[in-house]
This record gives structure tokens, sequence and C-alpha cells, in this order.
């Protein structure tokens, strides 16, 4: 039987009249969800790694790039998200256009996204955390907060603070989404209105001359004991790359379908405005922070080496404001703790996605009798993001992510454009204005990033997309509910 079998439309519609899954997020909690994704690791933390490894002053440029690169891929979500909104994302939409085999590896690709995701963003908040322990002037030993590799001396290492705080997220996201939900929308009250904070006060503190050359030449720096070229208009490019997995929120916007009270029209309303919302501030706080710091500050072998964890608290640290310092530790530090909630979130709900259709096992989607949460999947996601949070590098789990991330959204855009041609006649609550337009520029620029990425990243998520294709021929295909049920 063909690879490319495909899940018809009514089947998603059974599906959801069958879930046993509460319907609690409206539009608003579903934006702030996005918004709660989105906002975090790209200003919190990418920002430092950008500017010294990639960009320099120009990273605003490389948030524009990102940015517009999203914009393509969002509103092809957005479509898709009108006609089949179910748990599964990316996934799901595939599964119904294109086929099985296709579905599953944006499915595996989307697994990489989320789990990388997660582990970055701990171990980001890990490095907030300890800066806020050292404002109380408590200090935790280099042996537990730093992963094997980071860590200089000799014997046993690990982050144990992200590992911690995975597996305290995961406990509450097994109590239930609306509790999840309502933690949520209250993390990103606090950071929104302390990203506008670092906006407004840091434009009095930005130094003209650090904006000077605003595109450095082309220099290089070394990362992990990796040398490569830096700045110039590649570096720009580069930096798109780097810190595009901090788009991701507005992916998993779609992963809640299942549990949103409207998602034909909601989630393509939410996907759009955290998106937008999230740029500018982006690129506002990126242009601040390059102006209060010069982006070779970000050095972590040099005179700041904690910067490049915390590099907003960094920049008002130097700009002799311990006050400052300490209310954006703070929203830094529960900030970020709603970007691995919803990552957590997000995952579990495309695992959910993939076993009800048989191509994992039934175990992934197995609800809680009382809370309705696919707890068992929870604890294990939880558990693996936990440990490899404990003891892996971030610059690695951030260009995976982003390796993931881009290509889950190239995958959504020559989709969307095939399903338009195929089924011209299907209802669509939202259409892609001039779509075969979008959807080139989408895959287009999409795959360039994705070109662009550290090559070792790029490396192991090649072989993470062979081992998925791998499971597919010796478990998935044998076990999917579609093909038995073509076989009966």
């Amino acid at each position: 039987m063909s690879l490319f079998l495909k899940k018809p439309l009514a089947a998603f519609e059974e599906d959801m009249k069958k879930s046993e899954m509460k319907r609690v997020l409206g539009k608003w909690s579903l934006t702030a969800i996005g918004i709660g994704a989105i906002i975090g690791g790209g200003i919190f933390v990418l920002t430092g790694t950008g500017a010294y490894f990639h960009a320099g002053p120009a990273l605003a440029l490389s948030f524009v790039i990102a940015g517009i690169a999203c914009v393509f891929a969002a509103l092809c979500y957005s479509e898709f998200a009108s006609m089949i909104p179910v748990e599964g994302s990316a996934y799901a939409y595939a599964y119904g256009t294109i086929g099985e085999l296709f579905a599953w590896v944006i499915g595996w690709g989307l697994i990489l996204e989320y789990a990388m995701g997660s582990m970055t963003v701990a171990v980001s908040w890990s490095g907030y955390f300890n800066k806020l322990l050292h404002l109380f002037n408590l200090h935790l030993p280099d042996y537990l907060t730093q992963d094997p590799g980071s860590y200089q001396g000799s014997g046993f290492s690990m982050n144990l603070p992200a590992t911690v705080i995975v597996l305290l997220i995961t406990a509450l996201l097994v109590k239930g989404t609306k509790e999840a939900a309502k933690a949520n929308n209250l993390i990103v009250i606090l950071k929104v209105s302390a990203v506008l904070f670092v906006i407004v006060v840091g434009a009095f503190y930005v130094n003209a001359a650090n904006w000077t050359p605003f595109v450095p030449e082309v220099a290089q720096v070394s990362n992990n004991g990796e040398v490569h070229d830096a700045y110039g208009w590649a570096g720009v490019i580069s930096g798109a790359a780097a810190i595009f997995f901090a788009y991701v929120g507005f992916d998993a916007v779609s992963t809640q379908a299942g549990e949103a009270i409207n998602p034909k029209k909601d989630v393509p309303f939410a996907i759009i405005m955290s998106l937008l919302v999230c740029t500018v501030l982006y690129i506002l706080v990126s242009l601040v922070l390059t102006g209060m710091m010069n982006y070779s500050d970000f050095n972590p072998a040099g005179k700041y080496p904690d910067a490049i964890k915390a590099p907003v608290a960094a920049a008002f640290d130097l700009a002799g404001m311990p006050w400052a310092v300490f209310i954006i530790t703070v929203a830094a530090t529960v900030g970020l703790i709603s970007v691995m909630m919803v990552m957590l979130l997000g995952q579990s709900r495309i695992f959910m996605g993939m076993s009800k259709d048989g191509l994992i096992p039934k175990f992934f989607s197995d609800l809680h009798v009382k809370n309705k949460t696919p707890y068992k999947s929870n604890i294990l996601i939880g558990l693996i993001v936990a440990l490899v949070a404990g003891f892996t590098p971030i610059s690695t789990l951030a260009d995976m992510t982003s390796f993931g991330t881009l290509f889950a959204f190239t995958m959504v855009c020559i989709a969307v454009w095939m399903l338009r041609v195929k089924e011209p006649n299907l209802q669509r609550n939202f259409k892609v204005p001039a779509l075969p337009l979008i959807a080139v520029l989408g895959i287009g620029i999409n795959i360039f990033l994705m070109s662009k990425l550290n090559l070792h990243a790029i490396q192991l998520s090649g072989a993470w997309l062979v081992l998925g294709v791998v499971i597919y021929f010796v478990y998935s295909k044998q076990n999917s509910k579609l093909r038995k049920a073509a076989n009966a």
C-alpha cells in the first residue's frame, strides 16, 4: 500500500467528537500560550549568543529576517488550523493532505523541535536562577550548575537547577491544562511588563557608539572549541537561523487545538497575533541591548563570562542599575518557566496525535481519569528532557531546535500549497492570500536558514530524521490504524 496514504479530513472531525479532552482555551488564552512560548529564550538568552557569535549589533536585522520567515509559515499554519483543528500541529496537517510517511517525518521533526527547545530553555533558566541566587549572596557549587562539557573542574558535574525545574513543570502539566493555562497567563503578564521595562528604561542608557559599525566586519570566534566566521551580512543570516527557535511559540498554539473552545477561528487568530506582538518586542529589545553593551563583551571567555547566559541582566548590571537587575532577573527566571511549560505541553500533544493514529504506542495517548491529561506521556517526556538538560551544552541544543522548527515550517508551506491545488473546494475559515508566492517564499527562506546552522547540529538532526524513518518502517507502518482499516 502507498506510503502516502492520507487520513480523510472527516476522520479528524470524528476524532474531535470523540475526544475526552476538556475544551477550556479561548482565543486570548491561546494567544497567551503563543506569547508565553515566544517571549523567553529569544529575549532573555539568545540575544547574547546571537550578538557575540553571529551578528553583532545587527542582531535586530536577524530578528527581522527570522520574523519574516515566520510570517510566511504562520499564514500557512493558520489555513491548516482553520480546516484541521486537532492536536498534532503540522503532523496532523500533513497526514490529512500529503500522506502518512510525510506526516511521520514531520512529526518526528517536531519531537526534535519541542524536546530540544525545552532542554535549551531549561539550561537558560538555570543561568538566570543562579543569577538570582547570587543577588541574595547564595551560590551553588559549579559542579551542580554546569554540564560536563562546560565544567572546568574534575569529577562529576551536572546542571541540577535545569533538571529540577523540568520535573516541577511536568508535575503541573499532569495536574491539568486549565491550571497550566492560568499559571501561563500570569507569567505572560509579568514578563511582557518586564520586556517593556527593558525597552523603555534601557533606551536611556544606550550608547550609540556600541552600534558602530552596525554590521561588523567578518571575524572568527570560538564556540565550545569550534572556530567559525561571524559578523558581516553572512553573520546576520546565520544569526537569524540560530535565534529562529525563539519563534517556536506560534507553532505551539496549533498543538492546543484539541483543547480550544472554537479552534477553527481562535487558533489562526492566536498564531498571527502572538507572532506579530513578539517580533516587534524582539527587534526593540535587541536594539536596546546591543546599544547598552558592546557585542564583544558577551564573549563567554572574556571579562563578563556570565553575560552570555543572562545578557539582559548583565547589560543593566554594567549600566549601574542593580535594582533593575533584580527586576529583570526575577522576570526572566519566572518568565522562562512558561516557555518550558508550553513546549512540554506541545510535545505531549504531538505524541498524543501520533499515538491516536497508531504510529507510536497507545501509552502516549492514555488520559488521566480525573485531569484528562496525557499524564504518562507528560511524565516520560519530562524525565527525558530533565536528564538531557542536566548534561548538554546550550549551543548544540539551540541549533538542533532551530533545525526542527525550520524543517516543520518548510513542510507546512509545501503541504498547504499542495492541498489548495488538490482540494480547492474545501471549506477554509482562513485562506492564505497569494498562496503560491507566500509558500515559495516560506519554503525558500526556511531551507536557506536551515543551511546556515551549525554543521554539527545539522548532522545530529539529520541522524535523528534517519532514525525516525527506520522506526517508521520497523514499527509505525505495521501499527498504523489507518493502514489496518484500509486492509480490513
